[in-house]
């Protein structure tokens, strides 16, 4: 079998066990318009970017003329620049992220799942190449990368309560993306976002909860217990808790968003009840942005 047959092959063997995941994911990436690809910025490519008025160092050959000849000054003409970069994908797959507090909402796990699959589409037929750290290999560029996260997604495993970033193969000076309800331990995110920014690494923090957990609605006795039951807590006035509670959640979401902004990253939180759309557009936007 010669190769690109062999490698069509093996895509097909690969969507075949693949979940609606995947339609999904597609469907919400055509929903987002972001016309023509590129970096918004100078550089090596191919597509016209905009004229500038020429400054001292430029060479001669550099100038427009034909766009200069219709002023009284000299314009250069440049380029977009187009390299790809790497992005790497951690998505949390604790089981703190199966939290929902309504059957008609999704889980944060599955809007988490659905919005990095769809970022990873945007950023793979935009030219770039795209790395899942749970996959543990290198950035790769095409379709079978997209099939190869999409079935990684959908079959989690070693699931702790609560999640904590994991860097590896990320490269120097590439993007990274984050997705995680951030609950627990803080102390890990801090010091992977440290060795991120020593590598020169720029990304996202896209922080998902559920909207129960931002409006603590509890009152009387309840009984709190984390998804993988190792934690349990049961009261007899919930009500004396939701202002130590949303204390402490404001507190961790001023943490994150210090710590982004220490490390050159973006932070943004995003509830389960709110479209999965302008998520996906404030995410892949995010991570385009040159800080």
């Amino acid at each position: 079998m010669t190769q690109p047959a062999a490698l069509r092959s093996r895509a097909e063997d690969l969507a075949a066990s693949l979940p609606p995941l995947m339609a999904e994911a597609e469907h919400l990436a055509a929903t987002v318009l972001l016309g023509a690809h590129g970096r918004r910025r100078s550089g090596m490519g191919d597509e016209f970017w905009q004229y500038r008025p020429s400054m001292p160092g430029d060479e001669a050959r550099a100038i427009d003329w034909r766009r200069s000849a219709r002023s009284d000054a000299h314009f250069v003409r440049e380029k977009e620049w187009q390299a790809a970069q790497s992005v790497l994908l951690w998505i949390d797959e604790a089981l703190s992220m199966d939290f929902t507090s309504d059957k008609n909402l999704p889980s944060k796990a599955a809007r988490a799942r659905l919005l990095a699959l769809a970022t990873a589409i945007l950023l793979i037929r935009g030219g770039e190449r795209v790395a899942l750290s749970a996959l543990g290999t290198p950035p790769r560029a095409g379709e079978l990368q997209l099939l190869r996260i999409a079935q990684r997604l959908s079959q989690p495993d070693d699931r702790p309560d609560y999640g904590a970033p994991d860097v590896r193969g990320m490269l120097s000076h590439s993007r990274a993306l984050f997705v995680s309800d951030f609950m627990g331990d803080v102390a890990p995110v801090a010091a992977q976002l440290t060795k991120a920014a020593d590598r020169g690494v720029k990304g996202v923090l896209l922080h998902v909860l559920d909207p129960q957990e931002e409006a603590f609605p509890f009152d009387g006795r309840t009984i709190f217990e984390s998804m993988g039951r190792s934690v349990s807590h049961e009261t007899l006035k919930a009500g004396d808790l939701r202002d130590r509670y949303l204390t402490r959640l404001a507190e961790r979401k001023d943490a994150l968003q210090l710590l982004a902004r220490r490390t050159g990253w973006q932070y943004q939180c995003h509830h389960t009840s709110a479209p999965a759309q302008s998520a996906l557009l404030w995410t892949y936007s995010a991570l385009e942005r040159r800080r």
